[in-house]
């Protein structure tokens, strides 16, 4: 009896202790990396690549995990209307929520008032115009790239709404196919697990990918950035805490009964993971397993974490609002209300598009001004240097938007299996690591119904193909 006790948990407490090692790892790395970065800028910034690489590594996985995730959701619910209902309340809430990050970004931007005082050099004004050279979207211009120029580019060209477009038209066409679609979708399925096993090995890099990211920022931009711009960053860090434990953390617990620490509690290794590469999208497919773990159906997590990580971008609508107020104030042209309104609005439209990618928001933040303030473009040159100081709270407060969204979407169409997410929370139902799947769980709420129809379905339509 001793030795069959001894054994039977052996085995789970061997494999927590593989991936636990794994993030102890990646944190001893970021500090590493922050320490040769001191010690060596020279040398560190020559280690950049290390966590590019890592970065691209994950992004290459984006497309084919949300083809998957989408195709599998949409394919297996009988009423398109569904999949209507929650991308409709998944924008409408996108949009309010921008506007709310928008209002907070300009409160706290016109108390502080951060740039007063600061001067404009000619190597100042240089840089700030060598942003706008950064590739910078029309809105025309972003509404049709989402159209890919053929199917397969969908996957290689690296833009998440084309492989999102892809996927929601093959997952209506499986749909409207009935039976004939299943064993397309069971394909499909074992396709996603190889998909999803695969990100696991190459999660085994993280804490390589995080020393180099770390090392070549600490390394480029030093303590003289911080200490310079200590006012701008410490406000714009309070201002995203603020908005997501205050905001956030409010709407979560008032709409789906939630403790907000306890829900990123659940997502600290992705939190940790953003925090060491500084982008939001090495997080995305993690998210996406995670949540339909958590219990949220699998339309509902297809549709709200790739849409939202274009359209939900909290922690950028901070940054640009507290940027722009911040450069206007450096230049001694401070904006009216009737100035700030009009070109925070044209910044929310320019910003969709601009993905958790690292740099993507000083790019746009460059494009928008140039369109609609050209005197302010001389003063971007003064953020340059912590940009990507900032980068990290904006790919942190995005993540944690889009993971809450992705909760409360769930609690208002009614696809979320509640006392699962209760269990999962409460540890009692842990990820699994090894493979990022959960094979032949509900999916939650009121899906679970057309869900649980799913092996049936496949089922059946193997049964007709083997009598053929």
């Amino acid at each position: 009896m001793t030795s069959a006790a001894d054994t039977a948990p052996a085995t789970p407490a061997a494999k927590r202790d593989r991936t636990h090692y794994l993030y102890i790892a990646v944190i001893v790395a970021v500090a590493l990396g922050i320490a040769v970065g001191l010690a060596a800028p020279d040398f560190a910034v020559e280690l950049k690549p290390i966590g590019t690489g890592f970065v691209n590594l994950i992004k290459m996985m984006i497309a084919p995990i949300i083809f998957c995730t989408i195709v599998l959701g949409i394919g297996s619910v009988r009423k398109a209307a569904k999949v209507g209902a929650v991308g409709g309340i998944a924008l409408v809430y996108f949009l309010v929520m921008s506007l709310v990050a928008l209002g907070i970004g300009l409160i706290v931007g016109n108390i502080l008032e951060p740039g007063t005082g600061l001067a404009i050099t000619d190597a100042v004004r240089e840089t700030g115009h060598a942003q706008v050279d950064a590739e910078a979207k029309s809105t025309t211009d972003f509404l049709l790239g989402i159209i890919p120029t053929t199917i397969v580019s969908a996957f290689t060209g690296g833009e998440v709404l084309q492989a999102l477009l892809i996927a929601l038209l093959a997952g209506f066409a499986l749909q409207a196919m009935g039976s004939a679609g299943q064993p397309i979708l069971r394909g499909i399925e074992h396709i996603q697990r190889l998909v999803f096993r695969i990100l696991a090995m190459i999660m085994w890099a993280a804490p390589i990918g995080a020393f180099g990211a770390i090392a070549a920022v600490t390394g480029s931009a030093g303590l003289d950035a911080l200490k310079s711009l200590a006012v701008l960053m410490l406000g714009f860090y309070v201002t995203c805490v603020l908005f997501v434990f205050i905001v956030l953390g409010a709407l979560l617990r008032i709409v789906s009964g939630l403790n907000i620490l306890t829900l990123f509690k659940y997502l600290g290794r992705e939190f940790l993971l953003i925090l060491s590469t500084s982008s939001s999208e090495s997080a995305l497919p993690r998210l996406i397993a995670k949540m339909e773990h958590l219990g949220v159906s699998k339309p509902v997590v297809g549709i709200t974490v790739p849409t939202g990580y274009s359209f939900n971008l909290d922690g950028t609508m901070i940054y640009m609002t507290m940027a722009s107020l911040f450069i206007a104030d450096a230049m001694g042209t401070p904006m009216g209300i009737g100035e700030q309104i009009p070109l925070l609005l044209f910044l929310l439209v320019a910003s969709k598009g601009a993905a958790g990618v690292t740099g993507a928001g000083l790019a746009t933040l460059a494009g928008g001004l140039q369109s609609h303030k050209p005197a302010l473009v001389d003063g971007i040159g003064l953020i340059v240097g912590i940009d990507r100081f900032m980068s990290e709270a904006r790919a942190l407060t995005n993540f944690a938007g889009n993971a809450v969204a992705t909760v409360l979407i769930g609690t208002w169409t009614k696809e979320i299996d509640k006392e699962r997410v209760n269990e999962v929370l409460a540890g009692r139902l842990p990820f699994d690591e090894k493979t990022l799947l959960d094979d032949g769980h509900g999916g939650g709420g009121a899906a679970s119904a057309d869900d649980a129809e799913v092996p049936q379905q496949i089922a059946g339509g193997e049964k007709e193909l083997a009598k053929a």
